[in-house]
């Protein structure tokens, strides 16, 4: 609880259509909702939170950090988590913690020795999110570059050993990875498929620990490309 070390984070993951929320606290993941809807987030996020707490028993004086994935992912998705995250620390008085989506994605391939892990997110316009991962001695995926935002086919020249492919990207364009990876390409569980709030308010754990946190007057998601709004704003 407040002033304890061991923090009770509230996590947020918007950024793809299978949103969810948390409660965690420490490394115990209290309760998680999750929905994958054609509807937008903002219907039905706040109505999540509630949920958690009537089933936990956690009121906001008990809440020491609001966790969101920041992106990249889809721009509306990332706006509305991250505004309701940002309106939900400043009027609980808790710290706000950033987690990048595809850190999140990677991280539910826990312990995977070695091998390359790369989370791909549709991007539109025969692009994918990505980025490559290995994980470190105590299984935490670490990401070994930038994100990118390139073509699938782009992706599969990059790669040239083993790769865990992640991702609503990686089911997308599955009959590709699969023709120009072949053997190379090692699929998870259909489960690690869908960015998850527990998995994001776990790195933010980490986040907590060593103090870093946004100002929510400054946050901004990880867009990686121009928005359309953007784009046509520039023309």
């Amino acid at each position: 609880m407040k002033g304890l070390q061991i923090p009770v984070i509230l996590a947020i993951e918007t950024a793809t259509m299978c949103g969810s929320v948390a409660l965690l606290s420490g490394e115990k993941c209290l309760a998680e909702f999750s929905l994958q809807t054609g509807e937008t987030h903002s219907r039905r996020l706040l109505a999540g939170v509630d949920w958690l707490q009537q089933e936990t028993g956690i009121g906001w004086p008990q809440i020491d950090a609001i966790a969101v994935s920041l992106g990249p992912g889809s721009f509306t998705g990332l706006r509305i988590g991250l505004a309701t995250a940002k309106g939900l620390a400043l009027a609980g008085h808790a710290k706000l913690i950033g987690v990048g989506t595809l850190d999140g994605l990677a991280a539910q391939i826990f312990a995977a020795g070695k091998i390359l892990i790369c989370p791909v997110l549709d991007a539109r316009k025969k692009e994918v999110y990505c980025g490559f991962y290995r994980c470190d001695n105590l299984g935490w995926p670490k990401l070994l570059e930038e994100y990118l935002a390139i073509s699938p086919a782009a992706l599969c020249a990059r790669i040239d050993e083993p790769v865990v492919l992640l991702g609503d990207g990686a089911t997308l364009y599955g009959d590709l990875f699969r023709e120009k990876l072949g053997d190379l390409l090692k699929t998870p569980p259909p489960h690690a498929y869908f960015p998850r709030a527990a998995t994001v308010g776990l790195l933010a754990l980490n986040k907590w620990q060593k103090e870093e946190f946004l100002d929510p007057a400054g946050a901004e998601p990880i867009y990686i490309r121009p928005s359309e709004a953007e784009l046509h704003f520039a023309k």
